[in-house]
């Protein structure tokens, strides 16, 4: 079964005045469905096209060299844009606040406080240069959490040798331009400060459960 491109879990203006609607309608409608139809063309034909996208972009190495940098690129944008979406609630019904749980418990184990865990996870946002990711990874030896940065549409998943990151991503942050761009323009920062108002914490603490 081919890819295909996951409906949102809200409307387009749900996450206003954080995220707007018309930011979240291209974003998803046009850059998610080109990662989709990009990755679903460049794997037709082969054993990987019925293979979920978590297979796909962890074995990297074993798809064909003539591919695969068209799968990295598109499979990785689906995969990240997939966890993206559910990562995200609208503000005070479900987005916002701070974690609890087990999640809450890795986080203050690695990080001190949430406090200290936000203003390291802006460093990793802000830090990246150009198009990238900062996320929240269970460690790949299951020892706790850390925070990381990819570019462009790599993911931990990859593994540290492809992605320079490695682990099991639970929270993401998109700082593509196109994320953020009609609605913040330059100021990264902002956006960055407002998104943790969108937060979906209760989706996190599933994925760090696995």
């Amino acid at each position: 079964m081919s890819f295909s491109l996951p409906a949102l879990p809200y409307d387009f203006a749900a996450l206003e005045p954080h995220v707007d609607a018309r930011t979240m309608e291209i974003h998803h409608g046009k850059h998610h469905k080109a990662y989709v139809d990009n990755a679903n063309k460049a794997l037709e034909g082969t054993s990987w096209a019925s293979k979920p996208v978590e297979d796909v972009i962890a074995h990297l190495a074993d798809i064909p060299e003539n591919i695969r940098g068209v799968v990295r690129n598109n499979a990785g944008g689906h995969f990240n844009h997939s966890l993206f979406w559910k990562i995200m609630a609208p503000a005070g019904r479900g987005g916002g606040g701070e974690p609890t749980g087990n999640v809450a418990a890795a986080i203050n184990a690695a990080f001190g406080n949430f406090a200290h865990f936000k203003e390291e996870f802006a460093k990793a946002a802000m830090g990246r240069f150009g198009s990238g990711w900062a996320w929240l990874c269970v460690k790949s030896d299951k020892s706790g959490v850390q925070i990381c940065s990819t570019p462009n549409q790599d993911c931990p998943l990859m593994g540290q040798a492809i992605a320079g990151c490695g682990g099991r991503p639970i929270l993401g942050l998109d700082v593509w331009e196109h994320a953020y761009y009609l609605n913040y323009q330059n100021r990264r920062a902002d956006y960055v400060g407002a998104w943790w108002n969108v937060v979906n914490w209760a989706e996190v603490e599933k994925n760090f459960r696995g």
